[in-house]
Parts: structure tokens; sequence; C-alpha cells
């Protein structure tokens, strides 16, 4: 028969045998699914990665934090009454429009079902499709960054060859110098879905076609969101964040021809 203190020792020892076991599965789970950061924060990485991740958080996505919602209504009522444009048709951006009193607010919205929920008066509302698909955004940064048509004086004008034009516009659109642009939609949470490559891009032109534009960009914790606003809109007009919510403010520049001067950190 086992001694009771042969027993005691081959106890302890399995104990420590079993806690080191669950020490490193646990450290093997969560290696497993941990998110890879690398070269996400940083906008001098020497590439961009070809697979734009997708985002399965819908719900989160399509609504603003309070603290982003702060950021974003406190900005307009300190501008209004002003020009209003917004990337995205949401309810939260309704509360937002109402406080534009006097000014002028559009929405361009890319899903026609959502052109059925009711709006106030006074707000225009307009479906723009040709949005590229999300999975092309490499490809269409190259693009831009080789094709002459996409520099800042190339414009945004239906004969437009950069395809990042959104080359169906509104002329309302078009022809306004604008106060503030907010760029939450398309959607771009999935390769296929239509992504905000070409909004973006867009905002970053009527931006330097106005005098002072504060242009808004959310979900900026995706890829895409983030290289194209380091590439368009540029970290040295970055003044301000909130969670998801990036606020750059533009002042026009007619006689240059880059978005960013020189002296900024670019994607390469």
């Amino acid at each position: 028969m086992m001694q009771p203190k042969r027993i005691k020792m081959l106890s302890k020892r399995s104990v420590i045998i079993i806690l080191a076991g669950c020490s490193t599965l646990s450290i093997l789970m969560l290696y497993t699914l941990a998110p890879s950061t690398a070269g996400f924060g940083d906008p001098s990485s020497s590439s961009l990665p070809r697979d734009f991740p997708d985002s399965s958080h819908k719900i989160d996505q399509d609504l603003l934090s309070p603290k982003e919602y702060q950021l974003l209504s406190n900005l307009v009522a300190g501008r209004a009454p002003c020009n209003l444009l917004f990337f995205g048709l949401k309810q939260q951006f309704l509360a937002v429009a109402a406080l534009n009193t006097g000014g002028i607010t559009i929405f361009l919205e890319d899903d026609s079902e959502r052109l059925k929920d009711k709006v106030p008066k006074g707000i225009g509302i307009y479906l723009v499709k040709g949005h590229e698909r999300a999975g092309t955004a490499y490809e269409l940064l190259e693009h831009a960054r080789k094709h002459p048509s996409c520099t800042l004086q190339g414009g945004l004008l239906a004969g437009s060859e950069c395809r990042l034009s959104l080359k169906r516009l509104p002329e309302a659109v078009q022809r306004r110098k604008w106060d503030v642009v907010v760029v939450d939609g398309p959607s771009g949470d999935r390769p296929e879905a239509p992504g905000r490559m070409g909004a973006i891009y867009t905002a970053a032109i009527l931006a330097h076609r106005g005098v002072e534009t504060d242009v808004l960009v959310h979900d900026t914790d995706r890829m895409i969101e983030k290289w194209y606003s380091w590439e368009f809109l540029c970290h040295e007009n970055l003044v301000s964040s909130k969670g998801k919510l990036w606020h750059f403010r533009i002042t026009a520049n007619s006689s240059s021809d880059s978005f960013c001067s020189q002296a900024a950190v670019q994607i390469l």
C-alpha cells in the first residue's frame, strides 16, 4: 500500500503539471485570438497590405459613440449656419443636421433603401452610386498616385479619368463650397461592399475648394478609412479625434497640386 507521504508528493506534482499546462494553453489561445496590428498605426510603413480586412461589427459602426457624437454636434453647432455635407444617411446625422439652422444640409447615400426614411424638410438627399468595392482599395491607391487626373487640380467632374472620382455627384454638391464634410458611408464593411475610398478622396477635393473646411471621417480603426485619410486629408491637418472619429481642418491652397505638404508623412 502506498504511503500517505508519497501520495501527498504525487498530488503536489500533479497540481503543478496541470497548472503549467493550463498556463501554456492560455498563452497560446491569447496569441491566436489577438489581432495583428503590425503597420496599422504607422502611415510611414513601407507597404500597404493588399487584403483589407472586412469588419463584422456593423451595429457598432452604424452608431457614433457619445463622445464622437459630441465632437460632431459641437462642431456643427459652432459653425452653423453652414454648408454641411454627409456621405451616409443615418438617424444620428439627422439630429446633427437639425443644429444647422439656416444652413444647407445635403446627404449622399448609396443605399436606395435608406432613402425611404422620413427626412425633415429643407434637407437634400441624393442617391449616389459608382463607389468602387472595398476590396480594390490597394489597387486604387496605386492608381491615384500614378495618374495625373487624381491630383488636387484634377478635379472630380464627370469627365475625370481618376477611378476615385465620383462621377455622378449632383450639381448641388459640386458647385458649393462646403464648411463641414462628414464621411460615414458607404458601408465598406466587406471586400465586396462599396468602399469609402472615393468618398474620402472627394471630401478632400471639395475641402480644398472651400476657404476652411472641417472634414470628419468615421471608422478610422479600419484600414481603408485610416490609410485614405492619411493619403488625402493628411496628418498635418488632423486637429482632433474622439474614438473612431478623426477631425481634419483643411485650408484651401489653390497653388498646390498635392493634397499634403512635402513635409507630411505619407504612405510609401
